[in-house]
This record gives structure tokens, C-alpha cells and sequence, in this order.
């Protein structure tokens, strides 16, 4: 009976374990929009160069949550 309770709750804290890759790509999306801010602000002549960039860097970042959230 007690068996069934610890494999019950190592299952809860298995899955609380994976959801922490989440915060770093919720970090990695607020450094990248945050660097998107900086940089537009220092040189605002190539925006759209810039922005590209942070399309690409999102996607990215936004791709590693995902492999976290179904691990």
C-alpha cells in the first residue's frame, strides 16, 4: 500500500521536474526581445534586419520549451 503511494507521488514530482526547463525559455524569450529593444534604440536604421533576427531567435528558444514540455 505504501508502494503504491511513493510510486504515486514520484510520478507528481517527476513531472514538477520537467516543467523546469520551461523557465529558461521563458528567460530566453525575454532576453531576446529585450536585446530587439536595445538594439533598436541604439541603431534604428536596420530594424527590420534586427527584428528577423529576434523572429529567429524566438522561434528557437520557443522550440526548446517545447522539447522540455514533452519530455
Amino acid at each position: 500500500d505504501t508502494n503504491i503511494t511513493i510510486l504515486s507521488s514520484s510520478k507528481f514530482i517527476g513531472a514538477g521536474l520537467a516543467t523546469i526547463g520551461l523557465v529558461g525559455a521563458g528567460a530566453g524569450v525575454g532576453v531576446v526581445f529585450g536585446s530587439l529593444i536595445l538594439g533598436v534604440s541604439r541603431n534604428p536604421g536596420i530594424k527590420n534586419e534586427l527584428f528577423r533576427n529576434a523572429i529567429l531567435g524566438f522561434a528557437l528558444t520557443e522550440a526548446v520549451g517545447l522539447l522540455a514540455l514533452m519530455m
